[in-house]
């Protein structure tokens, strides 16, 4: 079964490394779905943009920007020249927004990607490839920039996905205590 991209919970991947995010830094949560990241980093102080093409579905607190818009029939990526401390990407895979995504992130700004990758057709949708990531297709997309953590495979007999923390530049801040726990 897909999971429910309105379910209340972060992501644990994506709360494990959001303390990587600058303090105060703005986020954006694309493809926000119900929003479940966009409160995560608004709970922890950050300004938040949640971008969805059916926004009003999103359970977001207020001080949240809600922006709509279909990022696939061609418009025009609606965050131009906008810069964010972090991006948030999970259960979303539109190849074309990865050039502007990369060029959303801030110097120091953090990449939290997470969605399915090849194989996962053997066990629930997506099963179109084209909404599947290929074998090291996330750390192709990061390479120039300091990878955190990477996980591709199988988790727990259920799906395939592929998740990366990339950082713009140089390199993270430490980790606070736990965070590097798998």
């Amino acid at each position: 079964m897909a999971p429910d991209p309105f379910k209340t919970d972060p992501s644990a991947w994506i709360a494990r490394f959001a303390p990587l995010v600058r303090p105060g830094g703005a986020v954006l949560d694309l493809a926000c779905g119900g929003g479940r990241h966009a409160r995560l980093f608004l709970d922890r102080g950050h300004p938040v943009t949640a971008l969805d093409r059916q926004i009003a579905q999103a359970r977001l607190a207020d001080g949240a920007e809600r922006i709509e818009a279909d990022l696939e029939d061609g418009s025009p990526w609606p965050l131009e020249g906008r810069r964010f401390a972090a991006v948030v990407v999970a259960n979303y895979l539109w190849r074309p927004l990865f050039p502007a995504l990369l060029a959303s992130l801030e110097a120091d700004g953090v990449l939290l990607y997470e969605t399915f990758a090849r194989g996962n057709e053997a066990f629930d949708r997506p099963r179109n490839p084209d909404h599947l990531l290929e074998r090291g297709e996330l750390l192709r997309l990061a390479q120039g920039m300091t990878i955190v953590a990477y996980q591709d495979g199988i988790e727990g007999n259920r799906k395939v996905v592929q998740r990366i923390c990339a950082v713009n530049g140089a390199g993270p801040a430490p980790l606070p205590s736990g965070a590097n726990d798998p």
